[in-house]
């Protein structure tokens, strides 16, 4: 009995730790803070994050050749950053967008 009573706890502790966590995630993406697509997967703006990139690289060369290169490594690091967001964006696109095998 007490074996069952503190499995049946912790359970509840799990479950309810997930409602927790997982109720500020689903309020953020209903109040329309992110694009949605129909497989309620979030969506990113490509055709953005790929001028922010550009401008970004502009941003580090025009730096460089004035001899600031610390702020346009940083330029270049904020430009690396951006681009690991857009082919994690175009990497999940791409996998919700398959059927599950059957």
């Amino acid at each position: 009995m007490t074996k069952r009573f503190s499995v049946l706890a912790v359970s509840a502790a799990i479950v309810g730790g997930f409602f927790i966590t997982s109720v500020p995630a689903h309020a953020a993406t209903a109040a329309g803070q992110g694009d949605v697509s129909v497989t309620a997967a979030v969506t990113c703006d490509k055709a953005k994050l790929r001028q922010q990139i550009a401008e970004l690289k502009r941003k580090a060369a025009q730096l460089k050749q004035l001899g600031e290169t610390a702020a346009a490594n940083r330029a270049l690091s904020d430009a690396r950053a951006l681009q690991k967001r857009l082919d994690a964006c175009i990497k999940a696109e791409d996998e919700s967008a398959k059927p599950f095998p059957g």
